[in-house]
């Protein structure tokens, strides 16, 4: 115990000249993961002015934290390279705000698929269909869906996915075809280039 005692009182004595920094930049640090949490349930834009004034007084700040201000330059950087998709998840309801909750969730549906399969590696239809199996399986826990409620509205968009989900498949039966025979698969895209290029 007088060891612990010890080892505390050195360390809060070395750092006693960088508490009042440290204070400061634990301050800006909270205050911006406040405006994030929105406990007041903003709308996205809000959330996006209020966390720009925030950013806004850290450059201002950034300079009188001395040797702090290095990792609030790092701060404004990753804040920087996140901002595209920052604000989305206070716009659209029930969508993470977290990566660990979205990976959570991405997570669950693999888990399931496993379960439902009984195959331990990638499942190859998540892989081919994952934009529609994905988000079949959130939404279904989500809530239970009339019949009324699985019409189409837009067509367009429908046969949009449809001609995607086409080309994901056979783009994944070519690389199929590739990996159990390179040398036949390889001659044959070579006599289609060939008898190409003698057409034209």
């Amino acid at each position: 115990m007088n060891e612990l005692y010890r080892l505390l009182t050195r360390a809060l004595k070395k750092a006693e000249t960088l508490w009042p920094v440290l204070s400061q930049a634990y301050a800006l640090v909270h205050q911006a993961a406040h405006v994030l949490a929105n406990h007041e349930d903003e709308k996205g834009q809000v959330v996006r002015e209020r966390y720009e004034q925030v950013l806004r007084t850290m450059r201002e700040q950034q300079p009188s934290l001395g040797p702090l201000g290095e990792a609030i330059s790092t701060f404004l950087k990753v804040t920087e390279s996140y901002r595209p998709g920052l604000f989305h998840c206070y716009d659209v309801a029930d969508l993470p705000r977290t990566n660990n909750e979205l990976e959570h969730c991405f997570g669950s549906v693999r888990y399931s698929e496993r379960r439902a399969s009984g195959r331990r590696g990638a499942i190859a239809a998540l892989v081919v269909r994952g934009p529609v199996r994905a988000l079949t399986a959130l939404a279904l826990r989500r809530q239970c869906f009339l019949p009324r409620a699985l019409v189409l509205y837009d067509l367009e968009a429908w046969y949009a996915m449809r001609e995607q989900l086409t080309f994901r498949r056979e783009a994944r039966r070519k690389q199929l075809r590739f990996r159990r025979d390179p040398a036949t698969y390889l001659a044959d895209l070579e006599a289609k280039l060939i008898k190409e290029s003698l057409r034209s």
